[in-house]
């Protein structure tokens, strides 16, 4: 990653931030999921650095610390596992396999698919972690020998698309149970999905945080054991 100067650095990174303030603000204002925050900002930033012949590696160099500041943000995840602790204790068991399900799933369907279209080595594993949040997504990637950079284009990608057709999958399915829904939008879409379920229902949101939570530390937990079977 190369280091960029101070003021080519601080340049980017108000960019960065102004586009994402600016994007929310339109997403807000008109209510398309293609004019969502995380598709509308990274559009526009790629157009940005080739417009002005910007190296890539000077781009992450110079908003790595954006990166840095997942860390702070997962130990801030601990809130919604705190605030549904009852929950936890009633449903444990059904939760329990539901993750581990979800992520033996997830893994399965993104190695078996990665194979099918011919790719291979560090991609593939890049991929793994694609339906998890991204500061579990990326820690998980490192430990397998993934791209922890490239994990994070995967996991947005598949969080967007969770959150734009999960509401519409799960209307055509006969779910009710607010567990349910909540939980399959934590597991498919992470924290994208999980903002959308809080804009369907507060409740809903809560659950899915609280599953979102839990699968990405399964993962982070069970990352050593994945390492030794794709190695």
């Amino acid at each position: 990653m190369i280091q960029p100067e101070l003021g080519v650095a601080t340049l980017w990174s108000v960019v960065t931030i102004a586009l994402y303030v600016l994007a929310k603000y339109i997403y807000f204002r008109f209510r398309r999921w293609w004019l969502a925050p995380l598709i509308v900002t990274p559009l526009v930033l790629m157009g940005l650095t080739v417009l002005s012949h910007t190296d890539c590696n000077v781009y992450l160099g110079s908003t790595h610390w954006l990166v840095v500041m997942l860390g702070p943000a997962t130990v801030a995840f601990a809130l919604p596992i705190y605030r549904r602790r009852d929950m936890i204790c009633r449903y444990w068991r059904t939760l329990t396999i539901g993750v581990v399900f979800g992520s033996m799933l997830s893994m399965l369907t993104a190695w078996g698919f990665a194979t099918l279209l011919g790719l291979d080595g560090t991609l593939r594993l890049s991929l793994l972690p694609r339906s998890i949040s991204t500061p579990f997504a990326m820690t998980f990637s490192g430990q397998v020998g993934g791209v922890p950079e490239l994990t994070a284009v995967f996991v947005i990608l598949t969080g967007i698309w969770g959150a734009a057709f999960g509401e519409m999958a799960l209307a055509k399915f006969p779910i009710k149970s607010t567990l349910a829904r909540g939980s399959a939008f934590g597991l498919g879409a992470h924290a994208i999905g999980s903002n959308k379920a809080y804009q369907i229902d507060p409740e809903l949101g809560a659950i899915s945080a609280m599953v979102m939570v839990l699968t990405g530390v399964f993962n982070v937990i069970i990352a050593p054991i994945v390492e030794r079977i794709v190695r």
